[in-house]
């Protein structure tokens, strides 16, 4: 332990065994890539470059890794026979004895230790015991000390490798059960396509909406309507006051007589220049009185067409001054609606033009309505906080129920694509944006 890295702490157990025991020489090795390779030999031996003893210390390791037992050369009485082929090609130019220990760790055998001794008399059966038990301690040490500097690739590929023997084990067949479900629910989210829709907020207009507004300057005289209401064409809304329209009616009335007078004198005297302007200024006021007409039959506001009132409660507003243009009232149909979608600006990119949907409003949860795309706003608005597009869609049936203003939720299918890939291609798409704003590519 006083050792960072795995050879320098290798070769120092391996001295310290020949040191004790006796050793011609100690190796040590681990497996890799399913072989073992010594790493550490007695005294730093390995750095002189002797490759083929290497080799034939390895398949000695290699022997008694298969065999999962410890291998004595010559072998003790009362010991179990083994497979010896690797060791007595050891011993074919190295008179003595060998002895092998595998390395566990946990049920996985990771390395071993090989002893070589230069008198066959040193191997005894009662000192193997304590030999065993002394790699049983040590050997894990060295081989979480190797774990540790291993590249993380050969981690990741010994960890698949472990977890793969567990689950192949008698004993975890529920385990091996719930990896397949789970791996074809995972093929099933990544190939099977399903429909893919979008949508947002959405909110019932009626299909034309008509805004009505004050004529002229004036005073609101009367309202007979309040927003909700039904009403029908030709039906009066609301009245301005008329008085100083009348007023001004009869302004322009005297004059147009006191002109014509005056026009009707020049005629008798022969004055003709008097008779133009007489004739001229009567024209002026005559026109003055037809657009002072035309403005009184104008105060009363009246319904285009059958329709509801949707917005415009005049009724708190009784005797308000008004101007030429102020909106008062908005019409719209009772039975001919559209529903405005608002798509986010992510998604407008797969909206098309006759794509259904379906609609569900805030007032009619458990009615779904369908819809289908009619036309896509090219021009976007900030709401709240984001850019969103509005879609117009038609509904397929309209209830008696449905009015305007009505809000809720829209869905609209534009395809079809794989589970997984809806539920994570925003965040993909924000990783994207977000690595190609840094590197500027």
């Amino acid at each position: 332990m006083s050792h960072d890295q795995l050879r320098p702490a290798a070769t120092a157990l391996a001295s310290e065994f020949a040191t004790r025991l006796g050793c011609e020489r100690v190796a040590i090795g681990f497996v890799d890539d399913h072989f073992c390779r010594v790493v550490a030999l007695s005294h730093g031996g390995i750095g002189e470059g002797r490759s083929e003893a290497l080799k034939v210390f390895a398949a000695a390791m290699d022997e008694a890794l298969d065999q999962a037992a410890t291998v004595v050369v010559p072998q003790l009485p009362d010991h179990p026979p083994r497979i010896v082929l690797a060791h007595d090609e050891l011993l074919r130019h190295h008179r003595g004895a060998v002895c092998t220990i595998p390395i566990a760790v946990g049920r996985e055998l990771v390395g071993a230790v090989l002893l070589q001794f230069g008198d066959a008399a040193a191997l005894c059966a009662a000192d193997l015991d304590d030999w065993e038990h002394a790699v049983a301690l040590l050997g894990p040490v060295l081989h979480f000390m190797g774990h540790r500097e291993r590249p993380l690739r050969q981690r990741v590929r010994g960890r698949l490798r472990r977890a793969s023997a567990k689950l192949r084990a008698p004993d975890n067949a529920r385990w091996r059960f719930g990896l397949g479900a789970a791996a074809v629910a995972l093929a099933v989210l990544l190939v099977v396509p399903f429909e893919y829709r979008i949508g947002g907020n959405a909110r019932v207009e009626g299909e034309i909406q008509r805004v009505l507004v004050a004529p002229v300057d004036g005073f609101l005289k009367q309202s007979l309507v309040r927003p909700g209401d039904l009403v029908k064409a030709g039906q009066v809304l609301a009245e301005l006051a008329e008085q100083d329209l009348q007023l001004e009616h009869n302004r322009w009335a005297s004059e147009l007589a006191q002109h014509e007078n005056a026009y009707a004198a020049a005629m008798a005297r022969a004055d003709r220049s008097q008779l133009v302007i007489s004739q001229a200024r009567a024209d002026e006021a005559r026109a003055q009185l037809a657009l002072v007409d035309e403005q009184l039959g104008r105060t009363r506001i009246e319904a285009p067409f059958d329709g509801v009132v949707i917005r415009g409660d005049l009724s708190q507003s009784l005797g308000s001054p008004v101007q030429r243009g102020d909106v008062l009232l908005t019409v719209a149909p009772r039975e001919r609606f559209r529903v405005i979608v608002e798509v986010d600006e992510r998604d407008i990119g797969r909206v098309r033009v006759g794509q259904p949907g379906s609609l569900a409003l805030s007032a009619l949860p458990w009615d779904t309505l369908a819809v289908k795309v009619t036309r896509v706003t090219p021009m976007a608005n900030a709401v709240e906080g984001r850019n969103v597009f509005e879609v117009e869609a038609a509904l397929d049936a309209q209830p008696d129920t449905l009015r305007p203003g009505l809000r809720g939720v829209a869905r609209i299918a534009v395809g079809r694509e794989p589970l997984l890939w809806a539920w994570t291609h925003r965040l993909t798409e924000w990783l994207r944006l977000g690595v190609w704003s840094w590197l500027g590519r």
